[in-house]
């Protein structure tokens, strides 16, 4: 199911920039933030739906509605390229194109909105809801590795077929085939429902943190005790915690009897849930601040791999020929960032651990916080390499006379632009699935879904921040003359921008440090800590 809606996504994502442009007749800076802003959408949304799944509707009911609403996104986006008035008019040279209307953006937005809640609800679930039909939670670290190659995969197969019959069949054909794929994910979520394990929601996990927040507020007055002692604090039947733990100590006053008479009920419940939470929801607060520090490091990775819809435009104007006959679509080169996160995985899984565990004796395994750091230094590295093959390309096209046509084809290879799709890919590969472990070992398994998906608030972030980035990289540097980021690359200073986001991937990675050594060791750093983890409910979090 999750493989049919990323095909179906992925191949609508990588050539939007060139529908926007070329369709709709927008500005390459205009494009490419509003495709931030869809993607920050699209990452923002599972962390909605995750809540809304894990206190209210369930995981399966989420996945369901999502691939529903998503489905009606993509016939809306389709009916932009099949009815001719929903888009403004371009002569079929696509060179002068007329403003696009109000109702013609409306509907425009509408329909990626759509695509985005549709996207957030599967998101949100689909992992989590995976990890509930295995027989124990401890087989989630090969899950998460080969779900991710599956992910990979079904991208692959995007941004090569669905890009091609974009480029060659046109956009009618282009999307309708999402529409098609997204209908077979839908059908193919639904047929098997019966066999499926559902367990039902718990109590609003959102309305409970937000209970801590407010009760220890109010209680923010009163001293705690000197040393702990079961009667002074709430404890929930059948809870395995009967202390809280000490840190984020200020949280505690929360959970803390101040009078029994006053403060509980008859029946040994709050009195006022606001006033007086228990020890299990002072301790899911306190994991879940714990995580959010080396969640958000995050972001900029976000923001440097995102910057594939401006390496389209780039590839676009090189010689991307394989043979005399054969050229790669330009939005097809992110196939090879997809290539590099399923060779490592492979390699990584089959061979390089394994081969270790037998040369030590034991087993072996990168720490989290290692694959995480690996990960952005990665990132790093990518947008060095990007500023490199943009510097040469800019000064060829320079020297080829091409400054005043941006469209022309410079005498250089596009697969100068493999280094930061296989550095962007590795970044993912190191970072995205041990920040997913992260977040899994280290949240009680009542907010497992919350888990799956806290990883993707950096997504989210990073995109409103690319976005951000690149509006003010735009206004900032065109009162000198020519923006850096201009709809005309040969004149403008791509290579600078790319400076720009590795100087900020360094600072990002010395903040990454600083966040792992105020975080402390993590139960989710070595094999046997990984399988231990997770067990019950709360058992772990004092441990990392």
């Amino acid at each position: 199911m999750e493989a049919f809606e990323r095909v179906a996504t992925v191949g609508i994502t990588t050539n939007m920039i060139v529908y926007l442009t070329g369709e709709f007749g927008m500005e390459t800076a205009t494009a490419a933030s509003v495709i931030f802003v869809w993607s920050a959408a699209t990452g923002f949304t599972p962390i909605i739906g995750a809540f809304i799944a894990d206190s209210y509707m369930g995981k399966y009911s989420m996945i369901g509605i999502g691939t529903i609403i998503g489905f009606l996104g993509m016939i809306l986006l389709w009916s932009t390229a099949m009815i001719p008035q929903a888009r403004p008019y371009c002569d079929q040279f696509n060179t002068i194109c007329e403003a696009p209307t109000i109702p013609q953006l409306l509907l425009l937005y509408f329909s990626l909105g759509l695509i985005s809640i549709g996207a957030g609800g599967i998101r949100s679930s689909f992992m989590a809801f995976g990890v509930d039909q295995l027989d124990e939670r401890n087989n989630s670290h090969g899950f998460f590795n080969w779900c991710y190659v599956t992910l990979m995969f079904s991208s692959l197969i995007a941004v090569t077929l669905i890009v091609y019959i974009q480029d060659n069949m046109g956009w009618k054909m282009g999307f309708g085939v999402p529409v098609m794929l997204m209908f077979l994910s839908a059908v193919t979520f639904f047929l098997p429902s019966s066999f499926y394990i559902k367990l039902k929601p718990k109590a609003s996990l959102l309305t409970g943190l937000a209970q801590v927040i407010v009760a220890s507020f109010r209680n923010r007055h009163i001293a705690l005790p000197s040393h702990a002692a079961n009667e002074v604090y709430y404890i929930r039947e059948g809870s395995m915690l009967q202390v809280p733990s000490e840190k984020l100590r200020f949280l505690n006053k929360a959970c803390m009897i101040k009078n029994p008479q006053e403060d509980l009920t008859s029946k040994g419940t709050a009195s006022n849930p606001w006033s007086l939470c228990t020890i299990d929801q002072v301790e899911d607060l306190k994991a879940l601040i714990r995580v959010m520090p080396l969640c958000s490091a995050g972001i900029m990775l976000s923001v440097t791999v995102n910057q594939g819809s401006l390496m389209v435009i780039q590839a676009g104007t090189m010689d991307r020929h394989v043979t005399s006959n054969f050229e790669i679509p330009a939005a097809s080169f992110s196939l090879f960032m997809m290539i590099s996160v399923v060779v490592w995985i492979a390699f990584y899984d089959q061979i390089a651990l394994p081969l270790a565990s037998k040369i030590k004796g034991q087993p072996v395994r990168l720490g989290l916080k290692q694959r995480m750091g690996i990960g952005l230094l990665c990132s790093c590295a990518s947008m060095v390499a990007s500023a490199f093959v943009e510097c040469t390309r800019r000064k060829i096209a320079i020297e080829e006379g091409f400054s005043d046509e941006p469209q022309a084809v410079v005498h250089m290879s596009a697969l100068w632009v493999l280094p930061f799709h296989v550095l962007a890919g590795l970044s993912e590969a190191f970072n995205a699935i041990a920040l997913i472990e992260f977040c899994y070992s280290n949240l009680p398994k009542t907010m497992s879904t919350i888990a799956a998906n806290v990883h993707g608030l950096g997504g989210f972030t990073g995109n409103l921040v690319a976005s951000l980035i690149t509006s003010m990289v735009d206004n900032v540097t065109k009162k000198g003359g020519e923006s850096w980021v201009s709809s005309n690359m040969n004149k403008g200073h791509y290579d600078y921008y790319y400076c720009l986001l590795a100087g900020l991937s360094m600072l990002n990675f010395v903040y990454f440090l600083v966040c792992c050594k105020a975080h402390g060791p993590c139960d989710g750093d070595t094999e046997n800590e990984a399988e231990n983890s997770g067990i019950g409910d709360h058992e772990s979090i004092d441990d990392c």
